[in-house]
């Protein structure tokens, strides 16, 4: 099924358009940390072609421990984000968690971020249409495919129809997700570009007692599969040591390794 185009300075996702890339670390660790991993993404797209967005979260509200690390906090991470997009010249999208929120991160990136948790939140979905950038929309692990038709109504009633759904996993049991593939075919069925969330979907919601786990080794294979369902966006979290990241680090997908499965990616694709 063809969807409509959601076009993202550039960046186009939907239509008959090449498989697009949303990535990034899970979390801003350190201004130079975020650059260094911007300036690598950025020359692997260009080498690659590979249309991109680049992300990365300022907070990470949703922690499994109150310990848990959360990011630089919203102005100073807007401000590298903004720093980022200025100097590479790179769309990019980051989560939000409150209306306020939406009404200062949606001045300074492309794309804003509904967190799968909050999407049922009537008031905070329709402060995110009205704020007129695009809205990817994450599906909650508690939905079914064909209740997003809900979330973008709410989305639509705004006028906003600049909107991107992701697939991230549904709840399977505790601390487990699984990823359905029917999901993707269904959501696609609303109209609007579909994203597979690589790199959550391996993820183990409080797996491990106080944080998250995940089994990162699975994202590619899943990445794989999505790709030969059909999507028209691909969503990686990744990092140059995941042992070391400080968020999300058991699911994502070590740097080195994004040029390689891209190319997989990209050729999967391209089969008619």
């Amino acid at each position: 099924m063809t969807t409509k185009t959601i076009n993202v300075k550039g960046v186009k996702f939907g239509g008959k358009n090449p498989l697009a890339l949303i990535a990034g670390p899970c979390v801003i660790e350190s201004r130079e940390g975020c650059m260094a991993i911007a300036d690598k993404l950025v020359k692997l797209s260009n080498k690659q072609q590979i249309p991109f967005v680049f992300k990365a979260s300022y907070d990470k509200a949703n922690r499994t421990s109150i310990s848990a690390y959360r990011g630089p906090g919203i102005s100073k991470g807007l401000e590298i984000l903004a720093e980022i997009k200025a100097k590479y010249n790179v769309p990019v999208l980051t989560d939000v968690h409150s209306v306020e929120e939406i009404h200062i991160a949606s001045k300074v990136v492309d794309i804003i971020q509904l967190p799968a948790f909050l999407v049922r939140q009537t008031d905070f979905v329709v402060a995110a249409g009205e704020s007129g950038a695009v809205v990817n929309v994450k599906k909650a692990q508690f939905l079914a495919p064909w209740d997003m038709k809900n979330v973008v109504r709410k989305l639509e009633e705004t006028g906003n129809t600049r909107i991107l759904l992701t697939e991230r996993g549904a709840s399977f049991g505790y601390n487990t997700l699984v990823a359905d593939m029917r999901s993707l075919v269904i959501m696609r069925e609303l109209g609007y570009p579909v994203v597979f969330d690589a790199t959550h979907s391996v993820q183990s919601p409080g797996g491990k007692g106080d944080s998250s786990g995940g089994d990162g080794r699975f994202a590619p294979y899943l990445a794989r599969a999505a790709a030969a369902v059909g999507v028209d966006g691909m969503f990686i979290e990744t990092h140059p040591d995941p042992a070391c990241a400080l968020s999300d680090g058991p699911n994502m997908i070590p740097l080195q390794a994004m040029g390689p499965l891209w190319k997989k990616l990209d050729a999967i694709d391209r089969i008619p």
